[in-house]
């Protein structure tokens, strides 16, 4: 499956984004898939991932309670809804997708995903 990131941009802390990854060459109910992030002169970093049918999703916990992620599986897209962010979120931000791995926290610690999205920048000022 192929991957486009979109909906980065530059906003003050405090305000909201919305990252669409849209999928194409497979279906994507067949993946589970998530969301990372990389910040300058840091390691990739696992931020959010929902199931192949989104019963289930998961954060890392600096996230938590600020972002959302959402799957259309109709419409091949999924979403991360970022609100109150802050300078720590700056980061450039990718989608994954894999059909095996199981959406949780060693999805995200081990980053074994299969396909990636291009990445979008994400830029909060304080």
């Amino acid at each position: 499956v192929q991957l486009q990131a979109s909906g980065g941009g530059s906003v003050q802390a405090g305000g909201s984004l919305r990252l669409s990854c849209a999928a194409s060459g497979n279906t994507l109910v067949y993946y589970t898939m998530a969301w990372f992030r990389q910040a300058p002169e840091k390691e990739r970093e696992g931020v959010s991932c929902v199931s192949r049918f989104g019963d289930t999703t998961y954060y890392t916990d600096s996230v938590k309670g600020r972002f959302t992620i959402s799957r259309d599986n109709a419409k091949n897209t999924a979403w991360l809804q970022m609100d109150n962010l802050n300078p720590e979120d700056t980061a450039v931000y990718l989608c994954a997708a894999d059909p095996h791995i199981t959406c949780g926290d060693y999805a995200l610690r081990s980053r074994r995903f299969e396909s990636w999205g291009q990445g979008t920048l994400v830029t909060v000022s304080s």
